[in-house]
């Protein structure tokens, strides 16, 4: 039996979103007029694709499950959490990378992202690896904010902006990459000092995205990320349990994150409100407690040996992938599965929706 059409399973899935609590009514209309994206690769759609980096998910296996099995550049099997927040709201199906991609009026009205795999708020984090600064991503906001406009005309861009829900997704490849995996800073700073650097940089990111126009903005928290395949090969012994270091580097990040965050929601003359968006609480429990989520394989990733894999080892011509990628919470040695990140955005729609919207 031939597949049905990509139009009709697109219409079928805008119908419905059912979110554990949460279920969106298509009849209400979109709930927020654009979903705008900065950060690392968790929210990535493929912007890495045209740099001169190592970091790019644009080759198989990546997208093995995505339309038409393309590697669009997404790090994952199929869709990503920004995509799934889209839907969810009634925004649109995928939303896309701001780069590389001939974007139409259409696709600028409802947001785009900017994310960069492996960059974040240490400024020596993206040029460690050749990938794009998050301040360079608001400059492309910039543009793309003028190309708004263009299209649109200014009061509606404007409309279009002040009813956005910008998410900011990044800090995860400072601690393990930048601070645990190299010398670079971890010579200079303590984890406490170092933590102090990522809130100064992500309070700085937060005040100019605010000063652009956002009216909410969804700041997601920093995962378990000594459970993280490949930190815990890298830092948990031959057992390769969950490196206790990295996790309270976590912890102490997500818990001076919310300070600042309430600080600047206190501010009388900071117009936006920030959401904090924990997702260390369930991802913890999707690795301890997989096997209630019908995951049969928590510390490993699908692709190759799912020890180290990830972006430039994690290919198709090279590795093999496991037979049952919805077993697995991660695909790579780095990014969850499809299914892991639909759990993951079903407890935000859950525990933020009426905040979000």
């Amino acid at each position: 039996m031939a597949p049905p059409p990509l139009l009709l399973l697109l219409l079928l899935a805008a119908t419905t979103c059912q979110c554990h609590g949460y279920q969106y009514d298509p009849s209400r209309g979109p709930l927020v007029t654009a979903v705008i994206v900065f950060g690392d690769s968790i929210v990535d759609p493929g912007n890495n694709n045209g740099l001169a980096t190592l970091i790019k998910a644009n080759h198989p296996p990546y997208g093995k499950d995505f339309i038409n099995h393309e590697a669009t550049g997404r790090y994952s099997n199929g869709l990503i959490p920004t995509d799934l927040i889209a839907q969810g709201l009634g925004v649109k199906q995928l939303l896309p990378a701001y780069l590389g991609v001939d974007l139409s009026p259409e696709d600028l009205a409802t947001g785009v992202s900017f994310a960069s795999g492996a960059t974040g708020f240490d400024p020596l984090t993206p040029v460690v690896v050749s990938v794009i600064s998050l301040e360079q991503q608001l400059a492309y906001y910039d543009e793309y904010r003028g190309r708004l406009a263009a299209a649109a005309g200014e009061e509606e861009a404007a409309r279009i902006i002040g009813g956005a829900l910008f998410v900011v997704c990044a800090g995860t490849d400072d601690v393990a990459n930048t601070y645990f995996t190299t010398p670079l800073r971890s010579a200079e700073y303590d984890i406490p000092s170092y933590v102090e650097l990522l809130v100064s940089g992500a309070e700085a990111f937060l005040r100019n995205v605010s000063a652009r126009g956002a009216a909410k903005i969804g700041f997601v928290g920093m995962p378990p990320v000594g459970c993280v395949p490949s930190q815990r090969t890298l830092g948990g012994g031959l057992r390769r349990e969950c490196e206790p270091r990295r996790n309270e580097a976590a912890q102490l990040y997500n818990g001076r994150i919310q300070d600042m965050i309430g600080g600047l929601n206190a501010d009388p003359g900071f117009p936006t409100l920030v959401v904090f968006l924990d997702i260390y609480r369930v991802l913890d429990d999707l690795m301890e407690h997989g096997d209630s989520y019908g995951f049969t394989e928590t510390t490993k990733g699908c692709c190759g040996t799912g020890t180290i894999e990830v972006t430039g080892l994690c290919d198709a011509r090279f590795v093999s992938v496991c037979d049952h990628v919805s077993h697995h919470v991660f695909f790579d040695s780095y990014h969850p599965t499809e299914r892991a990140y639909r759990i993951i955005v079903n407890d935000i729609f859950d525990n933020y929706i009426q905040v979000l919207t």
